[in-house]
């Protein structure tokens, strides 16, 4: 399912998800296989692979597989089983070693 809008789901679902914007996964949501999106709040229970910018795990939700996000948020009481990837991190650059300045 290819979606310009946002989506929520409060039942069952199996396939891919690819969306621009966001999707929701209601308390009785039950997706199984890959979300793409710019964020996604769990309420229900996903199984599958996740690519997000933001993916948010309510206190109800449930993720089984792997997320690879920007940002990971697990509320008390949500629960993650699986990998957690985060994309878009650039290294932090070693700074550089002033040499003191000998006077001769």
């Amino acid at each position: 399912m290819n979606l310009t809008c946002n989506l929520y789901v409060d039942g069952e679902f199996e396939g891919t998800i690819n969306s621009h914007n966001e999707v929701n996964i209601g308390k009785h949501g039950h997706i199984k296989g890959d979300v793409i999106t710019k964020r996604l709040v769990v309420q229900g229970y996903v199984e599958g692979t996740i690519n997000a910018d933001k993916v948010e795990i309510k206190s109800d939700g449930r993720v089984s597989g792997t997320i690879e996000s920007v940002e990971l948020v697990i509320e008390s009481k949500g629960i993650f089983e699986g990998n957690s990837v985060v994309k878009d991190i650039k290294p932090k650059q070693t700074p550089k070693k002033i040499e003191p300045a000998i006077k001769a």
